[in-house]
């Protein structure tokens, strides 16, 4: 699969990806809705396989992604997108989930994810941790 180029003057891609099709509605709407982010792209994904589907067709720089997913899950999702690239090569991650266990939030942290916020999360919160990321990428 070929990678497409980024729109011209989009200043970053943001891939959603949660199975949970209200939340992932909610993010994308206030992703789109909010002017800090009237230069990006917004792309989404249901399950693990459309994940990294996407991921490779696009290389987005920031990704939201779900810890528990159909097919593939968020972990894995991670390691296939970290396969084969340079740590400073890598998309900033933010894992939102469900799940508060604490094992899981260390496991997140020892493969680079950048960020692990528990669902639900205020999605205040959220556009604000994603904003720093984005941020980052026009700093280059």
């Amino acid at each position: 699969m070929a990678k497409v180029e980024k729109p011209e003057g989009t200043l970053a891609q943001i891939l959603v990806v949660d199975d949970d099709r209200d939340f992932l509605g909610a993010v994308e709407n206030a992703l789109r809705f909010d002017e800090r982010f009237a230069d990006c792209d917004v792309l989404t994904a249901v399950d693990g396989n459309e994940a990294i589907n996407q991921y490779n067709e696009h290389e987005p720089e920031v990704v939201i992604l779900d810890l528990m997913l159909p097919k593939r899950s968020g972990f894995l999702v991670f390691e296939d997108i970290e396969r084969g690239k340079g740590r400073m090569d890598l998309p900033h991650v933010v894992m939102v989930t469900g799940n508060i266990g604490s094992r899981h939030k260390a496991y997140a942290g020892s493969l680079g994810v950048d960020d692990y916020l528990h669902k639900p999360c205020r999605m205040e919160k959220l556009m604000d941790v994603v904003n720093g990321y984005v941020k980052d990428v026009a700093r280059g």
